[in-house]
């Protein structure tokens, strides 16, 4: 199956990663008093990357020293991203967390014309400003910056880099095998920046279902996912996508955590959902319109 003719396949796979990011607010949420950041990321990264090995041992064989500096530079950006945003939690509150965590969705595109020359167009600018209101109306509170806001910051502009240089260095590459070393990258960055108080083994039950859950599908599913979708999608329009995860998040915070449903959930939601639309719908749009020009040209 062509993949470029079916744009419809990578955005609803990137969905269901949007998905399983939003519910690890709700499974993660009582096991990290339980455990220090450090070591959870550092078990839930070596463990997706250690499960991904085991699953195809073969894809590691033919790896070259260009192509394994790429995966840990990669990985190293989205190690940083994980990091600066943990610490920044906890010296602000969830919701500011999680609405300037998804501010990437705006720097992708600055970012990407910024640096790389990339076209925006209007109608994605427009989305894009939707989904920021949508995510503002979510979960802004007040309007102060302090030190755990600008950590966070910091981790929106990491993870924004990640996906534009996925963009970037994915197509044509071994997508699974690229994932291995991200996963790899983030675990060993997470183990050398708490070696200071050593690594922690889960202690109960319920933070090793959440290690599991977070490392197989939040972490070697969801990555996998990210690195192969970007080889037929554009970095705009994967940052506009995964920002679909607030949404989902405020739905489990719902179902699992019984949180009140508000007119800021119903209206914030709206506002990214109609951003989300636009965004896959104008950019569907555009590469059409770029291919029938083409192939005016080429006749």
């Amino acid at each position: 199956m062509n993949f470029k003719e079916h744009k419809s396949i990578p955005t609803l796979l990137l969905l269901s990663v949007a998905l399983i990011w939003g519910s690890t607010f709700a499974i993660m949420k009582d096991s990290l008093g339980r455990i220090d950041v450090n070591s959870f990321l550092a078990w839930r990264f070596l463990i997706a990357a250690l499960v991904m090995i085991i699953l195809r041992p073969r894809s590691l064989r033919h790896l070259t020293p260009e192509f394994l500096l790429r995966g840990i530079v990669i990985g190293l950006i989205l190690g940083g991203g994980y990091i600066f945003q943990t610490f920044g939690l906890t010296l602000t509150t969830v919701a500011k967390t999680g609405f300037i965590t998804g501010l990437y969705a705006v720097f992708v595109p600055l970012i990407a014309a910024t640096f790389f020359r990339h076209h925006i167009w209007k109608m994605q600018w427009f989305a894009v400003g939707l989904v920021t209101i949508g995510m503002g109306i979510l979960s802004l509170k007040g309007l102060s910056i302090g030190l755990g806001d600008s950590l966070v910051l910091i981790s929106a502009i990491l993870f924004a880099i990640h996906i534009i240089g996925l963009s970037r260095w994915s197509p044509g590459r071994d997508a699974y095998a690229l994932t291995i070393i991200q996963m790899a990258t983030v675990g060993i960055l997470a183990l050398i920046c708490g070696a200071k108080d050593g690594l922690q083994a889960p202690h109960d039950r319920g933070v090793w279902v959440a290690v599991i859950y977070s490392a197989i599908l939040a972490s070697a599913f969801a990555f996998m996912i990210q690195t192969w979708a970007q080889s037929f999608m554009s970095a705009t329009k994967v940052g506009i996508v995964l920002t679909m995860e607030y949404i989902f998040a405020a739905i489990f915070g719902v179902v699992l955590v019984h949180e009140k449903v508000t007119w800021r959930t119903i209206v914030g939601g709206l506002c990214m959902m109609i951003g989300l639309y636009l965004v896959i719908l104008y950019d569907d749009h555009a590469i059409n319109s770029s291919v029938d020009e083409h192939e005016k040209i080429a006749s």
